[in-house]
């Protein structure tokens, strides 16, 4: 490795993103919440999708998804997939909802409909799932990947495992920095700038390694992983396969519902367009980019078996980084290890910038201070979120080891904490005959019920599991069905014992006003751009199924 040529590029890159950001929001007064939290509104589509991609997309995606890819094929692709679906979910119905409110969290939402509890619950149980289950794991990812593909402990002249602790507190200290001083307008331009470098490089690493398979010549390299991995190229997933093709309508379908609708790491992108055709159109094209992902989020993984075999491998969790340290040109690494990065910084960012958004809006103001000025919350928001990157470091540090790899365990605590709030939310929309004391205990039950449910006939849950049958049912699976028997419940509450009509809130009063002076157009492309996508992604599936064969 050219180290010096190799460091100059990194700096080069990390500091011109960095100086963009601060040159293009310096005139920003970060002072005033809608504009720290919101961008002032003023974001055009491409930064809603460049906001949307890279908080989605980072070193969990990269090394855990690769890695579940080398364990068990192309059926991992449906955590790219099937996200279209949700995406056009979210456009078409969830979007409107929201946006009518004139929302700041989701949070807020569960409050215009039910009542403050069910708005407090909320935010405390998101950030409990993004400062144990988002925030680790991209710490977790970033540190591991670095640390093997960068050398970092050789060039320090440290312990792995001290290095990697010092990139974790490196991507923390980073990425607190672009919150606490830039608020979301830096947070999304620079998360568009990581995103074109991301995409450009995750791309050339499976050309790079084809060609190498290939001993030169990439057709020839694409042959040989047909030829020797038809089972792992095929993406329908059999009945006891890691992602059974019936789960893509059931617990896959779910998460991704709520993962993209009503997660507020990922709406809070949507809510700080300029207008709501504009989020409609960043929405959508997300969808689209969607689609290039098993190229460099499901291929790679596959290729590096090919390459290593599934010994040198192991749990899968080395797989990318493996394959990255084997084919990336020395005269890319600078530029690699920068975007690599700025998307683990960028992931981090947007977990870090809801947890403030709804300590601040949801919790401080609307409990534990409603005088608060917005001086006072954005304060508030600021160093919560620095407390909570020290809580996420040492939470880091106590990952890894699964046999499924980091990405099925971060999955299966996402479901079992976060599909009750997409329950919550779904009724919500669906019936104002549920009440609010249904709607909170079902947020809290839901979590145990799910963990139940895994513990009786799925897997269990990290680790526990009670011999008690020999039924077993695939976790995602148990998750829909955790989420239906959660709406049953609602619905026969709200049946049975409906919610009083109220008076609506001061509060939501001056929402729907505000809302109404706001440009609810919708954007004119969205009914094409929603039938190409949803055509994209089963031709998608029918290619890969076709070659496997």
């Amino acid at each position: 490795m050219n180290l010096p040529l190799a460091f100059v590029s990194f700096a080069f890159v990390t500091l011109a993103v960095a100086l963009i950001s601060w040159w293009r929001t310096r005139g920003i007064d970060n002072k005033e919440a809608k504009t720290y939290f919101l961008a002032g509104r003023r974001l055009p589509w491409i930064q809603v999708a460049g906001a949307l991609l890279l908080t989605n997309l980072s070193t969990e995606q990269l090394i855990g998804l690769n890695g579940a890819a080398s364990i068990h094929g192309a059926v991992v692709m449906a955590w790219e997939v099937v996200p279209v679906f949700a995406l056009i979910a979210m456009a078409w119905y969830f979007l409107p909802r929201y946006w009518s409110g004139n929302i700041t969290t989701v949070p807020q939402f569960l409050e215009q409909r039910f009542d403050a509890t069910a708005r407090r619950v909320m935010g405390i149980v998101f950030i409990i799932a993004i400062v144990l289950n988002i925030l680790p794991f991209v710490l977790y990812s970033g540190g591991l990947a670095m640390s093997t593909i960068f050398h970092v402990h050789e060039h320090l002249g440290i312990s792995q495992e001290a290095s990697f602790k010092v990139m974790a507190w490196a991507i923390g200290i980073i990425g607190t920095c672009y919150v606490v001083f830039g608020g979301m307008k830096a947070v999304a331009l620079s998360d568009t700038l990581y995103g074109v470098g991301l995409l450009v490089c995750g791309l050339l690493i499976p050309i790079f390694a084809l060609v190498k398979l290939g001993d030169g010549h990439i057709l020839d390299g694409i042959q040989r992983v047909i030829e020797h991995q038809p089972a792992k190229i095929n993406p329908v997933g059999a009945p006891k396969s890691n992602v059974p093709f019936s789960t893509l309508f059931t617990g896959m379908l779910f998460i991704n519902l709520f993962y993209w609708c009503t997660n507020q790491m990922i709406v809070q992108r949507s809510f700080g367009a300029k207008s709501f055709a504009e989020a409609q159109k960043g929405i959508l094209a997300t969808a689209s980019l969607k689609l290039v992902g098993p190229f460099f989020l499901v291929i790679p993984g596959i290729i590096a078996v090919e390459m290593f075999g599934a010994d040198r491998i192991g749990n899968g969790d080395l797989a990318y980084a493996l394959l990255v340290d084997a084919v990336l040109p020395p005269y890319l690494i600078g530029i690699f290890a920068a975007v690599f990065l700025g998307s683990v910084i960028s992931a981090f960012n947007g977990g870090l910038h809801s947890i403030s958004t709804m300590f601040s809006v949801d919790l401080y103001r609307s409990w534990l201070k409603p005088d608060a000025s917005d001086q006072e919350m954005v304060r508030a928001g600021k160093i919560f979120s620095v407390v909570m990157v020290i809580l996420a470091i040492l939470t880091s540090g106590l990952l890894g080891g699964s046999s499924e790899g980091i990405f099925t365990m971060m999955k299966q605590v996402m479901a079992a904490f976060k599909l009750p709030l997409l329950a919550v939310v779904v009724m919500g929309m669906l019936s104002h005959k549920v009440p609010a004391w249904a709607a909170n205990a079902s947020m809290i039950v839901g979590v145990f019920s799910s963990t139940l449910l895994n513990c009786l006939w799925g897997d269990g849950f990290l680790g526990i599991r009670f011999n008690v049958s020999d039924i077993h049912i695939h976790w995602l699976h148990l998750a829909a069905l955790n989420t239906v028997l959660l709406c049953v419940f609602m619905a026969i509450i709200g049946a049975v014992a409906p919610a009083k009509p109220r008076a609506q809130a001061a509060e939501r009063r001056a929402a729907m006003d505000a809302a109404g002076a706001m440009d609810l157009t919708p954007w004119g492309g969205l009914k094409i751009a929603s039938v190409a996508v949803a055509a994209g992604a089963i031709l998608l599936y029918f290619a890969l199924w076709r070659l496997s064969r």
